[in-house]
């Protein structure tokens, strides 16, 4: 039997996915600090309404609120008992929502980081990251998750115990990192670094890419590092929209629709099969990419010179990679749209 993803994917050149759960959340009430996935059970209607944003936009896969909710991350809210009750609801909610749309959409469960650090330069066991990501991912399945979605990953070996987890479930999953720090995750992971890992496992995600990291131009140099090697796996980008900026109290995204609507065409044309946003992307950006896949004929794979105007200048010289040939130079960091 083919999974929901694996179906859709087979039906189009790409899928839209959603955008931003942080962001969206804040702007309908919640604290910082508080954890947002106490809301699939204290206020189920917010949740609903941020899933029904993502499918009113055109979105073709949207992920649960459940990015933090791994027994680590609860632990610190003492919440640790709570995992699977909290996964399986945020769910429940999205099922309701993907099944009352009237098309397919996949719902994906979103399984964010640990937050703690592997041996030996921390405590995490591999046996206890895949006995964390295992629990979260039974919830989701108990929920009705058609896939598993691991994101904003840093640690090679974070991403392997989540590809095991995935196995014990049962469950078909995708995997993002995260490449924030001058092209390469945190924990020092590049793009070709990161192919190699996906093409290794012996329980693949069927499909990864990159989200968050710094802006949408960032984000690009990083998918054209994954084409550059050659892999045929469905690639995915969720690109945050702008830069954040900090004003009157809050954290702002400068990126506007017309821009993430670029980002979009720029991630097509370059061969991403899953296109979304991260942090500051609303339903209006989504609506804008969703209108420019469907309307703008697909171009030429984009150059860093071409990502660069479109988008904005890079945050550093390197990829990450060491294979600056081609990188346009610059100054200032300049951002358009």
């Amino acid at each position: 039997m083919t999974d929901a993803l694996t179906k859709l994917l087979g039906s189009r050149e790409w899928l839209l996915a959603d955008g931003a759960t942080g962001t969206n959340l804040f702007n309908m009430g919640l604290e910082s600090g508080e954890p947002p996935e106490f809301w699939n059970i204290d206020k189920p209607d917010n949740i609903r309404k941020l899933y029904q944003g993502a499918v009113d936009a055109g979105s073709d896969i949207f992920l649960t609120n459940t990015f933090g909710g791994n027994a680590s991350r609860l632990k610190l809210h003492k919440a640790q008992s709570r995992v699977h009750e909290l996964n399986r609801i945020g769910a429940e909610i999205a099922r309701e929502v993907a099944d009352a749309s009237g098309r397919d959409i996949v719902v994906a469960g979103s399984v964010g980081p640990t937050g703690e650090i592997f041996e030996p330069m921390g405590t995490l066991t591999h046996s206890a990251a895949v006995e964390m990501f295992h629990e979260q991912a039974e919830g989701l399945k108990a929920g009705g998750a058609d896939v598993l979605w691991m994101e904003t990953i840093s640690a090679p070996q974070e991403y392997k115990a989540a590809a095991e987890a995935a196995k014990l479930a049962g469950m078909p999953w995708c995997g993002t990192m995260s490449f924030d720090t001058a092209g390469r995750t945190m924990m020092g992971t590049t793009s070709a670094d990161m192919v190699a890992l996906v093409e290794k496992l012996d329980y693949p995600p069927l499909a990864f890419g990159a989200n968050c990291g710094v802006g949408a131009s960032d984000l690009m140099r990083t998918m054209l590092g994954f084409v550059a090697q050659g892999t045929e796996r469905p690639l995915i980008a969720k690109g945050n929209a702008g830069i954040p900026k900090f004003h009157d109290g809050h954290i702002h995204y400068d990126g506007t629709p017309a821009l993430m609507a670029e980002y979009a065409v720029l991630a097509r044309d370059a061969g991403v099969r899953i296109i979304g946003g991260c942090c500051g992307t609303m339903p209006e950006h989504l609506r804008a990419m969703r209108e420019a896949l469907e309307t703008r004929p697909k171009g030429p794979r984009p150059t860093l010179e071409t990502i660069s105007e479109a988008l904005g200048g890079f945050s550093s010289a390197s990829d990450g990679t060491g294979d600056d040939s081609g990188a346009p130079k610059r100054e200032r960091r300049g951002r358009r749209g």
